[in-house]
């Protein structure tokens, strides 16, 4: 321990350092990812259009320019406030309205570019490091932890958590992901707050005031609700965290728990009241087999989503080095969490536990896997207690190891910084990312469309045709021309084109559109998710199958 006193200066140094590059990062190159489709609909609802009006108005046999699909993703005269809250009831209720709000009156003062709505979220990120500070004060400053770790550990925590990929990804999104980790940090210290002053006063024998000392979590439970649908099950996480700390007694600390999370839902309640229809119709649609094939296959996901908390270079999930790199990151992980267990109070260990576990559990349902596009950002609240859980390993074994411990554990966190360092790096500067999901291959798509003269791609409204319309117009050059169609109808093709793409065009309808033209369609890029196929005058040639 004579060491102790030379570390908090060592430590602010490190911290401060990667705090400055994480900032970086998160504000680098905000513009040149690819702006994919759960994006574009985040955009949409910000607009207040929903996605009939937008069809309608698009998708009608005319040829447009990408400049009409500006009207659909921003802030615009025509739309206000009340109309983003009412497209969000109508067609996309799974998603409060929080952030959307935000984003709107943000997009009123600044504008409508990629930078613009993706700084809103690199700026919000920013809140992340103060609440992580509090969190880890209340969290591991408790009886029978490791004296004087919780300033350190914060400090670990911060840095960890400024150069995490998996953080960055989400801090330069335009959606709802990084306020809600904001939320779930500020709610998680709130509780724990209020915990910690009403124990405190009862040992003192002073009578407590509830509504000051609970009132803060009930409005950052509501808060957190009202940004994302899954902070219901943060809830659970810690309500089971109050029973256990409360031994599964009724306590007065149960029962104001109790009530302030009654207030919260209550608040939420508007909008569980647009939300329930749906949620039945989810019951009533999903599929509520689960095979073991189904099980085992969510593993992998898993482990690979866990490697990319520390270490993320877009490594598909079929390389077998993202998953030895996946290996040595549970390792480590599952090491954190079986010291955390061994060297603190319940008190401590049982919250992150409960914060890993709960919000995860419910990712075993076939359906969230299958059908939901951005399945790895509800993860995000067992990220958070993964990487506190390690930050606290690596802070006790800094402070208090001894023999070959002292010189093991500095390689180990020099190891997990410089992954950190590089994969933010990578991540930051990248045209593309796994999280861009059927968007991911738009950049080469753009680069082949973007070659010809005169082009002019072609698409129809179904199925996922309309995100990528969009999607893929934020790459493309002025000069590109756009046919949309509603209900696969045959287009009226214009003369004056030098080359003529259809974008993930069905079997049928592009065997039509050969049928009345007399043309061949020829492949040019295909991938899991859509293809792109140009049309060529070279008759009575079969059409190729779609193979890949």
């Amino acid at each position: 321990m004579r060491h102790l006193k030379f570390a908090p200066s060592w430590l602010r140094f490190l911290t401060i350092f990667l705090l400055t590059m994480g900032i970086l990062f998160r504000f680098s190159n905000l513009d040149g990812k690819v702006f994919w489709q759960d994006e574009v609909y985040a955009s949409l609802r910000i607009s207040g259009y929903t996605i009939n009006e937008a069809k309608q108005q698009l998708f009608n046999n005319r040829v447009i320019g990408k400049e009409s699909f500006a009207q659909f993703q921003g802030a615009n005269p025509d739309k206000s406030l009340n109309d983003t809250i009412m497209s969000l009831a109508k067609q996309d209720s799974q998603h409060p309205p929080l952030y959307y709000i935000i984003a709107r009156l943000w997009m009123e003062i600044f504008d409508n570019s990629v930078t613009a709505i993706r700084s809103l979220s690199a700026c919000i990120s920013l809140l992340v490091f103060p609440c992580v500070y509090w969190l880890c004060r209340e969290l591991f400053n408790v009886p029978l932890s490791v004296p004087g770790v919780a300033m350190p550990a914060a400090g670990v925590a911060i840095a960890l958590m400024a150069i995490s990929p998996i953080h960055l990804v989400y801090a330069q999104e335009a959606q709802e992901y990084i306020l809600w980790l904001v939320t779930i940090l500020l709610s998680s210290a709130s509780l724990l707050r209020a915990i910690r002053l009403e124990d405190e006063l009862v040992k003192e024998r002073q009578k407590p005031d509830l509504f000051a000392i609970w009132s803060i979590y009930a409005v950052t439970l509501a808060m957190s609700l009202y940004t994302f649908l899954w902070s219901a099950f943060v809830a659970v996480a810690h309500g089971i965290y109050v029973m256990i700390t409360a031994k599964f007694k009724f306590t007065e600390t149960v029962r104001t728990y109790l009530l302030a999370s009654l207030v919260g839902f209550l608040a939420f309640m508007p909008w569980i009241t647009v939300v329930i229809g749906e949620f039945f119709q989810f019951l009533i649609s999903a599929d509520k087999t689960t095979t073991q094939s189904d099980l085992i296959s969510i593993f992998p996901f898993l482990l690979m989503q866990l490697s990319r908390i520390f270490f993320d270079i877009d490594l598909s999930s079929e390389n077998s080095l993202g998953y030895l790199i996946a290996l040595a990151f549970l390792t480590l992980a599952g090491y954190s969490i079986y010291f955390l267990c061994q060297s603190t109070n319940y008190k401590t260990w049982s919250f992150l536990i409960t914060l890993i576990v709960v919000p995860a559990l419910p990712l075993i349902l076939p359906d969230l896997i299958a059908e939901k596009s951005s399945t790895e950002a509800y993860l995000i609240p067992s990220y958070l207690g993964i990487q506190l859980a390690v930050a606290y390993l690596l802070t006790t074994q800094l402070y208090n190891g001894s023999g070959s411990r002292r010189s093991f554990w500095p390689i180990i966190m020099t190891l997990v910084i410089i992954c950190g360092l590089i994969s933010s790096k990578v991540s930051s500067q990248a045209e593309t990312w796994w999280n861009k999901g059927m968007n991911y291959g738009n950049p080469q798509v753009a680069q082949i469309i973007n070659q010809s003269n005169r082009p002019l791609l072609i698409s129809d409204a179904f199925s996922n045709n309309y995100g990528n319309v969009f999607s893929l117009s934020y790459l493309l050059e002025p000069k590109v021309r756009f046919l949309l169609v509603n209900n696969q109808k045959i287009p009226k093709i214009p003369d004056g084109f030098t080359d003529v793409f259809l974008l993930n065009p069905s079997e049928d309808w592009g065997k039509s559109i050969e049928k009345k033209y007399k043309l061949k369609t020829d492949i040019v890029y295909s991938d899991n998710y859509y293809s792109i196929w140009k049309l060529a005058k070279t008759r009575n040639l079969r059409r190729r199958n779609i193979s890949q």
